[in-house]
């Protein structure tokens, strides 16, 4: 028994007033033929020596005791159910329509009855998919009141813009999907976006004029000397051999990454000047793959767009590659950079 508070009023175990002690308790119970230990709260009366609870407390002990149970089995507490639905602001019954469950079932889950797995699956789905969430509530869009659904796409649209990153990683994923153990084409490495964010803002704040076309090189040109000094890229990039040198497999959604800057310029035509982001740390980039970009850094961190393109297309691995295909890291050992 754990003492939690005190408070002098009416005691419902002896009908005198005295000091009630409020306690944590320690129980055993058992939930659809299951042992659970789940913590209870009494109030306690030291001159009878007894537990008693009030309504509240019954609820609240209950509700322990189905969320031992639901931990156990691997299932969200009735406390998760009530942040995802709190994460989009909607009501209980309104949820349950959104769901296309019955009208009082978030509100039975998130106070007594525990859900089965196949509804625990939905919900944890919704936690994570904002996306999901969105098609779900315009498809039951007559079931709630216009008020209230402009609120709720409003509040779900949000969800869904911050975990843009989440999404952008999952569609770069899926594009390397293809590639996994192709060693000779990932230099041996699995793709790595973490690293891949920490090399733009190394190289950003390394390299003057940072523009598109260079930065492309330039993580080439570091995971390909990286490489053939010890048979792993940094990054796990795979890179194509297009008209003005290799440039990775997604680069176009790489760019719009958290945590990658640029600012739009206009020259002849509209161009990406990449920048550091402010406050941004390198955590994750070994000294040995540091060193390596340093390297980069030195021998071509000053050379213009044209001049790094010129060179990246006397390179072996750029001139066996035919054009579109992607270039073979075998080539990086007769890279013309140690």
């Amino acid at each position: 028994m754990k003492i939690i508070n005190k408070e002098k009023r009416l005691c419902l175990s002896c009908m005198e007033v005295h000091e009630v002690q409020i306690v944590e308790v320690q129980e055993k119970n058992t939930f659809k033929n299951e042992a659970v230990e789940f913590t209870a709260i009494y109030e306690y009366c030291t001159t009878t020596d007894e537990y008693t609870e009030n309504e509240d407390l019954i609820k609240a002990n209950d509700l322990s005791f189905k969320d031992a149970y639901r931990k156990k089995k691997s299932l969200l507490t009735s406390k998760e159910i009530i942040a995802i639905r709190e994460k989009y602001s909607v009501s209980q019954k309104d949820f349950s329509e959104i769901l296309g469950w019955g009208k009082a079932t978030i509100t039975r889950y998130e106070n007594h009855q525990v859900q089965d797995e196949a509804h625990d699956e939905i919900l944890r789905k919704l936690n994570s998919d904002p996306k999901w969430f969105i098609e779900l509530l315009k498809k039951n869009k007559d079931s709630i009141p216009n008020k209230a659904y402009a609120k709720y796409l409003e509040k779900a649209n949000t969800v869904y813009y911050s975990k843009r990153n989440d999404y952008l990683c999952e569609s770069i994923y899926s594009m390397y999907a293809e590639y996994e153990g192709e060693t000779h084409l990932t230099g041996g490495r699995s793709l790595d976006l973490i690293k891949v964010v920490e090399m733009i803002n190394y190289l950003a704040g390394n390299v003057k004029s940072l523009h598109k076309v260079k930065l492309m090189k330039l993580l080439w040109y570091s995971d390909a000397l990286s490489f053939k000094r010890r048979g792993n890229s940094i990054s796990g990039l795979v890179y194509g051999a297009l008209p003005m040198g290799a440039v990775p497999k997604g680069h176009e959604q790489i760019m719009m990454l958290e945590g990658i800057s640029f600012d739009t310029v206009l020259y002849d035509d509209i161009a990406y000047k990449f920048k550091p982001t402010q406050g941004f740390e390198i955590n994750n980039l070994s000294t040995e793959e540091i060193e390596t970009m340093d390297v980069i850094v030195r021998e071509l961190g000053n050379l213009s767009t044209e001049e790094i393109v010129r060179k990246m297309h006397e390179e072996d691995a750029y001139k066996c590659t035919d054009e579109r295909c992607i270039i073979s890291f075998e080539h990086a050992n007769n890279l013309s950079i140690n």
